[in-house]
């Protein structure tokens, strides 16, 4: 029953994460049948939750207008902290954090009172950020959030976009999807323009708004969406990187805990695990645990790490270890 319920809740949430869901792919998101799918449908009519089905080919589900999650109990203070937290997660390196962060602002955005998003702009303004990435790349969270708003809604997308050499132009898209990757946000779309598939990166990206106009969705020349960012962009997948460190994993999270997964290795140590497109960055993040450490996998962070100790102990006039 509680697998029932957890399901259901679910299957609410990803209707409100798109107007419209054909019944394969729900059903495939939610690891279930058709035929299960029809129940679980019927178990949020039964609480009340207007959900319409549209026969043939292109049918499916969605949500009518005015249907909404159960409302969440908050005070302004309470809305105002959840959403300010909400936008610096979505700057945040941790596996699935940033992404989930941009869906649930997608969400929480629209029905803040007026009065309430005036305090988070007016805090967001004041606030010097300290963005994980070093600076480069950072987005706006009112970008991010109109763009997610828009994949959400299926509805067409214009802003304008400066490329890489500097041109600027003006782009209308059907947003498909965004993609938290390698520090950077990307905006995977259909340019209607050029009549194919672009990806965008958010930093570039200016002054955003959508059109009102709804669109089909696509299906994308890809099976997978990262890999088609990384196809587009020549970019090799991030190598895994395992270590164990020499002190408490609530120590080590609290200082890397956004650049990577740590967990408990037991005996005082921890276990930490990262993807990284550099080695250097690797050594950097588990440098800042201030702690031993010793690199499980891969042998070439070893052979780094080694080399930089000695150069290290140069440096500080002392001699290298044989």
């Amino acid at each position: 029953m509680a697998d029932t319920g957890n399901r259901t809740l679910r299957l609410l949430s990803l209707m409100q994460d798109r107007r419209h869901w054909a019944g394969p792919d729900l059903a495939d998101r939610l690891g279930v049948s058709l035929r299960t799918l029809r129940r679980d449908v019927e178990r949020l009519r039964d609480l009340g939750y207007p959900v319409e089905a549209t026969p043939g080919v292109s049918g499916g589900y969605r949500l009518a207008p005015g249907a909404s999650l159960p409302p969440l109990v908050l005070d302004d203070e309470e809305a105002v902290a959840l959403t300010v937290g909400l936008q610096a997660a979505a700057q945040a390196a941790v596996a699935g954090m940033a992404e989930s962060s941009v869906r649930a602002l997608a969400k929480v955005v629209p029905v803040l009172p007026p009065r309430l998003r005036r305090r988070v702009d007016a805090l967001a303004a004041a606030t010097a950020a300290v963005p994980w990435s070093g600076g480069e790349g950072a987005v706006d969270p009112a970008v991010l959030t109109t763009v997610a708003q828009a994949c959400r809604d299926t509805v067409r997308l214009a802003f304008e976009y400066t490329a890489a050499g500097g041109e600027r132009s003006e782009r209308l898209v059907e947003p498909f999807r965004l993609v938290p990757l390698r520090r950077r946000w990307y905006l995977v779309a259909y340019d209607t323009a050029r009549g194919d598939w672009r990806t965008f990166r958010l930093d570039r990206l200016a002054a955003p708004r959508a059109t009102g106009a709804r669109f089909a969705p696509r299906r994308l020349p890809a099976d997978d969406v990262v890999a088609f960012v990384q196809a587009g962009l020549g970019m090799r997948p991030g190598t895994p990187v395992t270590a164990v460190v020499r002190a408490p994993a609530e120590e080590v999270r609290r200082r890397i805990g956004r650049w990577a997964t740590v967990t408990d290795d037991g005996a005082g140590g921890s276990r930490v695990a990262m993807e990284s497109d550099a080695m250097e960055w690797a050594l950097f993040a588990l440098g800042a645990t201030e702690a031993d450490f010793t690199v499980l996998e891969p042998p070439e962070l070893a052979e780094r790490a080694r080399a930089w100790g000695e150069r290290f102990v140069r440096a500080a006039g002392g001699a290298a270890r044989p």
